[in-house]
């Protein structure tokens, strides 16, 4: 049985914004804002469907990137692993498209998203130290990421009432970062390392960004 009409581009762009403190999608950068149309036409496909579960979508997504450190580790893992990063970030968007064009957005769910985010990328931080990457420097990306969304949360709670700023160091990057990583250690297993040191570079310099743009909105 075909659920109802979902949301138009329009309808859904206005009820995201008022959960996105107010950012319009419509005014993005074009890569993104097709991207965002992209899922859009997805996700409401899996509404017309029935599919009415962001929860399940975000598990599915987790569940790509947990088998990432697998893939990985096998001979030509990485091109295989590259395609479970992608996958599990069209899930992570489509959950999100989904909870808004079928009116299924809940809190409960917004931190289940989040949390699912964080241990995904811890997933795909650990691919990179079994393709031959320092730990420690997976550690310090993952820490500067983590902070970089951490501050962001606490700054909402704090009173901020936007999203702050958007950095270079937005999950789409980091998600882009990985993929091409993976990527280039099929052929050069330098790349793991470059990889994040690459990722460490532009997060410190993101979470700069969120941070000036934090003290400028809560002095």
């Amino acid at each position: 049985m075909r659920g109802p009409e979902p949301l138009g581009w329009d309808g859904y762009c206005e009820r995201w914004s008022e959960t996105h403190g107010g950012y319009d999608p419509r005014l993005a950068p074009a890569p993104v804002r097709g991207w965002l149309r992209l899922c859009h036409r997805l996700g409401a496909g899996l509404v017309r469907l029935g599919v009415r579960s962001p929860g399940a979508i975000t598990s599915i997504g987790l569940l790509f990137s947990a088998v990432v450190p697998v893939a990985a580790a096998v001979p030509a893992g990485p091109l295989v692993a590259a395609i479970l990063v992608l996958l599990s970030a069209l899930a992570d968007t489509l959950d999100g498209v989904v909870a808004v064009i079928a009116a299924r957005a809940t809190r409960l769910g917004q931190v289940y998203d989040a949390v699912a985010d964080r241990l995904a990328e811890a997933a795909w931080l650990i691919a990179f130290t079994l393709l031959g990457a320092p730990a420690w420097l997976a550690g310090a990306s993952g820490a500067v990421m983590w902070l970089h969304e951490y501050v962001r949360a606490r700054a909402a709670v704090a009173g901020m009432g936007d999203i702050g700023t958007v950095t270079i160091a937005e999950r789409p990057i980091r998600i882009l970062i990985t993929i091409f990583g993976l990527l280039a250690a099929l052929f050069d297993p330098r790349a793991a390392t470059v990889t994040l040191a690459v990722a460490l570079a532009v997060s410190v310099v993101g979470f700069a960004q969120l941070w000036m743009a934090v003290r400028k909105a809560l002095r």
